[in-house]
């Protein structure tokens, strides 16, 4: 059994109240220790006054805790047994978690320099700077402790808190029951590799004490679905993080069939669980053919096995989850032309938990509410897209992937303030970069620009 202790501002801490961790068959995996929100309260006002790391410091700091996170033993979990839980606990296929391990490793490793993407061009990176001896703006943090409720649907998206670390924020995490793993090992990563117990912690915790959290912190990052942006959409110091429901754009002048592998790839990439997988695919035609092709390749390159097998690429859930998914599906799926899945998605592994399957659905409007559908598997719909359905059927997209030569609808997209990512071509919708933003970069939200200037004020060695 793993042991999974709260890592608190003072070192590790076990209580009484554990969660016992089940992986996707129902069998035991872990034990994760739960803390009352009085521990959460003391937590946090000891982050408040946690100790700081130069610049210089946190960046050899990240660099050390990235090469730990994707190589060393941490709290007595090798990588690979820690990948093999992320992935029998969260139904993620292993060679996602493969993947996910070197990709946040190098994020954490270049965060210092990832987050000067967000710096504005006018502004100075210290009140040091020579531009600020006759006025110059100076980026600077909004405020000192930074809290975030993560996600478990896929380890890659720990690879961008470590960014407010790397600018000089106290961060707790309260991490999730489908992967406490991902989290704990990066805070013990972090920790070994230099910083304090009081600068980053660890904060499993029930509904109470979730809310302790955010009200302890300045500001926060929230995971969730919908009820998440309903909750968070308008509070300033709470960045949701909610549905992405990524699409594709075909438009007349380009033939799908060239791109068919990346449209697949968008569905299906990392086992279609992700925010940035593609949901939605409009083009302008007939959308049979190019569903009658993605439901064909689809059911011929996603096998039915275990997450823990090196062929898997399809997500797993309790066959119970699964199940539920599937009538939510059929449900929502009615009056539209099923040319995959139509029968049902649960394929049953027969230990109790069971794979995923694809499904792909036609729909005859661009206004069909199914095209906002998202769920945790590659399910796509797909949908005619006429000029005169404009660009409503696309707002509200964290990524859009525009196939089309029309300059003018570019500019409209690029535009558009509900499309926050637009890739033109061969890129798949889960295509990410330290240099390009996921849904903004998380420093827009963490930083400032403040005014400085100074006069015959010394500059001493070293920058905070």
């Amino acid at each position: 059994m793993i042991d999974l202790p709260a890592l608190g501002a003072t070192g590790a801490f076990r209580t009484r109240n554990r969660q016992t961790i089940t992986d996707v068959a129902g069998t035991a995996l872990a034990e994760l220790s739960l803390v009352p929100p009085l521990y959460v309260n003391r937590t946090m006002a000891a982050l408040r006054r946690g100790s700081r790391m130069s610049a210089d410091e946190r960046a050899d700091a990240m660099i050390r805790a990235a090469a730990l996170f994707a190589t060393a033993t941490i709290d007595g979990l090798t990588v690979e047994e820690y990948q093999y839980a992320v992935s029998r606990v969260g139904g993620v296929p292993i060679s996602s978690v493969v993947t996910a391990t070197t990709t946040v490793a190098e994020r954490v490793a270049k965060a210092h320099a990832s987050v000067q993407c967000a710096r504005p061009r006018g502004a100075a990176d210290t009140w040091r700077d020579p531009l600020t001896r006759t006025g110059h703006a100076v980026w600077t943090r909004r405020a000192d402790v930074f809290a975030v409720h993560a996600a478990g649907n896929h380890p890659g998206t720990h690879s961008i808190w470590p960014e407010a670390l790397a600018l000089g924020y106290r961060v707790a995490v309260r991490p999730s029951s489908r992967d406490p793993f991902t989290p704990h090992r990066l805070v013990g990563a972090l920790r070994s590799a230099g910083f304090a117990d009081d600068q980053v912690v660890l904060l499993p915790t029930d509904h109470a004490g979730a809310d302790a959290i955010l009200r302890g912190a300045d500001l926060g990052m929230v995971y969730g679905g919908e009820e998440v942006t309903r909750k968070y959409g308008e509070a300033a110091t709470v960045l949701p993080q909610g549905p992405g429901r990524s699409k594709i754009l075909i438009t007349a002048d380009v033939d799908w069939r060239e791109h068919l592998d990346v449209i697949v790839a968008s569905i299906s990439g990392h086992g279609g669980t992700g925010c940035v997988n593609t949901t939605a695919v409009f083009v302008e035609g007939d959308p049979a053919p190019l569903a009658e092709a993605v439901a064909a390749r689809l059911s011929t390159t996603m096998p039915c096995l275990p997450p823990e097998d090196d062929k898997a690429v399809l997500p797993v859930q309790p066959i119970a989850a699964a199940r539920a998914i599937e009538t939510y599906l059929l449900k929502k799926a009615a009056g539209t032309r099923a040319w995959l899945g139509g029968d049902g998605i649960v394929g049953d592994l027969g230990d109790g938990s069971a794979a995923l399957l694809p499904a792909v659905h036609q729909l005859d409007d661009p206004a069909s509410p199914q095209a906002g559908v998202e769920l945790p598997f590659p399910c796509v719909w797909i949908a005619p897209w006429t000029p005169e359905a404009g660009i409503d059927p696309l707002k509200n997209t964290l990524v859009l992937n525009a196939m089309t030569h029309d300059t003018r609808l570019i500019d409209r997209l690029l535009d558009e303030p509900t499309i926050s990512n637009l890739y033109l071509g061969d890129r798949p919708t889960y295509w990410m970069d330290p240099s390009v933003p996921h849904d903004g970069y998380l420093a827009d939200f963490l930083m400032r620009n403040k005014g400085v200037i100074r006069n015959d004020i010394p500059v001493a060695n070293g920058r905070d």
